[in-house]
């Protein structure tokens, strides 16, 4: 298997001695979508600001589409785009400046950056904002507009640190369905994400992380497996540890119970907290549901 990302035990330290990778591993294989979760400080944005060459490690290698990070920086460069977290479009110039600009730097000829520029914010739905200032945009469309300037390039890989934030549920979707004709292509998706539903929607392969370490990784069905429960059943209001007792595993938060279980004891609990009048939700297992209990409720 060709892998685009090879990273060998890397570690970095920061100035004010926070280790925010901790002889982290992973190995991300090539045309696919890979995902990095772990709770706010996990690590997950340092990891990609080293393999997206932003940031030197403190030591540890990695190779990234077969070239090493460190001695041959400039070819992995050439060969990938990157929607950083805290990124933004500039605010004085328009969607499409922003893209043919881009497109143009990376070699494009005037001709073929217009019409690839065009084609790629026709494809993101950003058409009818082409020629307005940035500043005017909502986060939204910015983030939009970053995307498109990433993917228009055709790299091999594309680095999303949190790509869909503040997008609503539509432009959510879109973006799902786009990235997915990427790794159709052949690009390589290296994507961190706080949406659960995201990761399992879209990635071939899940690693979850904490304190800089790896806690686990695997398909997103591999993963949901280690809970050995097949449902799980949300209650909302004031219920006890007794009344819970022998329906499964609980997890508490607040005035929220968390129980994995099975589909059998999962309806008789739901039907039991509808007798209560207490709020339920009774689903399979999701991806969120191993989040929360390798980890506890994820950070906002």
């Amino acid at each position: 298997m060709r892998y685009a990302i090879e990273a060998t035990e890397l570690s970095k330290v920061y100035g004010d001695g926070k280790k925010a990778l901790d002889n982290f591993s992973l190995r991300v294989p090539a045309k696919s979508v890979c995902s990095l979760l772990g709770k706010n400080g996990a690590g997950k944005t340092t990891f990609t600001k080293i393999v997206s060459t932003i940031l030197e490690p403190t030591s540890g290698e990695a190779q990234v589409l077969g070239y090493d990070l460190l001695k041959q920086t400039k070819e992995v460069r050439k060969r990938i785009s990157i929607v950083p977290q805290e990124g933004r479009p500039f605010g004085l110039q328009t969607p499409f400046e922003h893209v043919f600009m881009f497109l143009v730097a990376h070699g494009w000829s005037l001709s073929d950056a217009r019409k690839k520029a065009q084609a790629i914010l026709d494809r993101l739905q950003l058409s009818e904002y082409k020629n307005k200032i940035c500043s005017t945009l909502s986060g939204g469309l910015k983030q939009r507009v970053m995307i498109a300037m990433a993917a228009a390039v055709e790299p091999e890989m594309i680095l999303l640190d949190e790509p869909t934030i503040g997008l609503d549920p539509l432009a959510r979707i879109m973006i799902w369905d786009f990235v997915q004709e990427l790794v159709d292509s052949g690009t390589t998706i290296f994507l961190t994400t706080h949406y659960m539903d995201e990761a399992e929607t879209l990635s071939q392969q899940v690693t979850i992380m904490d304190a800089g370490k790896k806690v686990l990784e695997g398909t997103p069905q591999e993963l949901k497996s280690h809970l050995k429960a097949t449902t799980s059943v949300v209650i909302s209001g004031k219920i006890s540890e007794g009344e819970l007792e022998g329906f499964g595993v609980v997890h508490r938060n607040g005035a929220t119970a968390r129980v994995f279980t099975d589909e059998v004891r999962g309806r008789e609990l739901a039907d039991y907290a509808i007798k209560r009048r207490l709020g339920v939700t009774l689903r399979p297992v999701t991806l969120e549901d191993l989040f929360i209990y390798l980890l506890g409720e994820a950070d906002d």
